[in-house]
């Protein structure tokens, strides 16, 4: 039984099948105490694989078993976990600071940050301005948009996954995120198809309410991995200049080279307004962020308290995680890593997609399967997890399985789970003919 992870560069070892015995009796004692508000163990508390440790792309489980990651941990983990450099950036900080003030008091790894990260995103004249998470990022850009226009509108697009707090929710497309919490939803919120013709999407706007900004996911990600037609952003963003209205990119998945670009918006050469960033930037710790133009973030300057903050608003360890990992972005050119995985992906499974019917799309190392239903897609991550490799189920439509590895994978274990995801569309496909 593997007992501990001293690398993280292996193929699967399944010793138990999972959920394991440890497993199970971890996921009853969650069962008991945690509130159902998440979907770990699902609608009936079904035992799940509970997580023991991470290094870089394998993941431990409580019951000895070794998975390939190609989740990245939603991906935050786009250097792999537990990157040596990230760790030592976090240890550093720990003896230094460990929590600071918030919005009252300032520390250098914030101010180097926020440093950084005006002279990375494409946005001109940038600000930042520090969130929690990639929802509070969106609200925190839906408040500025709303202030620096006085437009209340927003132009939103379907599917499209922003959060699930209220403002952000309100723009999310899922109707059941949405639905439960209906009455408290903005409905000012216009809606149009993800990829739709720039000449409708003119004309929806000519008629419709005093529209400030639109959001967009320059590739849509959790929502099933939806490209964009060529050239549509940039035209997006002509017509957004054109109307008066904030370009605002959520590139909280898709930035830091996840699609083979530093942001995803730079294949088509569009500056956004606001950009918001995340899950990545915080290199295993909870941080995003806001880069807008300085003119947009000046309705927010005000001599009394912050119109939007939190207590642990740029937390030094996050803040010296974040750090390391835009200077590790660059050293190990993320993006043309991401570039190279995409290929592979590609080249490695398009067949096997091809024979068994699944639709297969994605770029850089951001891929989706597309079954005919939900249960198959629900299926077919769990086989997946029976061989050691993770992957989500979802989307949507709830027909996906999302392919989001580390970018730093190595050629084994990458190499070892496309294999098994490849054998298991090879045996969709022999019992469709049987």
């Amino acid at each position: 039984m593997t007992s501990t992870l001293e690398r993280g560069d292996l193929p699967p070892e399944i010793v138990t099948p999972p959920p394991g015995p440890r497993s199970r009796e971890l996921s009853a004692r969650l069962a008991a105490h945690e509130a159902p508000t998440v979907n770990t163990l699902g609608p009936r508390d079904e035992p799940a694989i509970v997580w023991r440790a991470a290094l870089g792309a394998n993941v431990l489980d409580v019951d000895g078993n070794r998975y390939v990651d190609l989740t990245a941990g939603f991906g935050v983990a786009a250097l792999g976990h537990r990157h040596p450099a990230i760790v030592a950036a976090v240890t550093a900080q720990a003896g230094e600071l460990l929590h600071g003030l918030g919005d009252v008091a300032a520390h250098p790894p914030r101010i180097a940050l926020a440093e950084r990260l005006a002279a990375l995103a494409p946005v001109d004249d940038a600000r930042v301005h520090f969130a929690i998470s990639g929802a509070d990022a969106v609200e925190i850009a839906l408040k500025v948009a709303r202030l620096a226009t006085g437009r209340p509108g927003l132009l939103a697009f379907d599917p499209g996954y922003h959060g699930t707090t209220l403002g952000a929710l309100a723009a999310s497309s899922r109707g059941e995120f949405r639905e439960p919490f209906a009455a408290w939803l903005r409905s000012d919120v216009l809606r149009l198809p993800f990829g739709a013709p720039l000449p409708e999407i003119e004309a929806m706007l000519a008629v419709a309410p005093p529209i400030g900004a639109l959001l967009v996911e320059p590739v849509v990600g959790r929502e099933g991995v939806h490209l964009p037609p060529p050239g549509w952003l940039a035209g997006l963003a002509a017509l957004a200049r054109r109307r008066g209205l904030l370009f605002v990119a959520d590139e909280i998945f898709t930035g830091l080279g996840r699609t083979g670009a530093r942001f995803a918006v730079e294949d088509e050469g569009v500056r956004p307004d606001l950009l918001c960033c995340g899950k990545a930037l915080g290199g295993g710790l909870p941080l995003a962020a806001v880069v807008g133009r300085a003119p947009l973030f000046e309705p927010l300057r005000r001599a009394g308290e912050a119109l939007h903050t939190a207590t642990f608003l740029a937390h030094p360890l996050a803040c010296a995680a974040a750090l390391a990992t835009l200077e590790l972005v660059e050293h190990e050119r993320l993006p043309e890593r991401a570039r190279s995985l995409g290929a592979r992906f590609a080249a490695r499974l398009a067949a096997a997609a091809a024979a068994a019917g699944v639709a297969l799309r994605g770029r850089g190392a951001l891929w989706a399967l597309e079954f005919a239903d939900g249960p198959a897609a629900r299926r077919f991550a769990g086989a997946l997890a029976a061989r050691g490799v993770l992957a989500l189920a979802g989307g949507a439509t709830g027909r996906v399985v999302q392919l989001a590895p580390p970018l730093t994978i190595d050629a084994r274990p990458l190499d070892a789970a496309l294999d098994i995801v490849a054998a298991a569309l090879a045996d969709l496909d022999l019992e469709s003919t049987r």
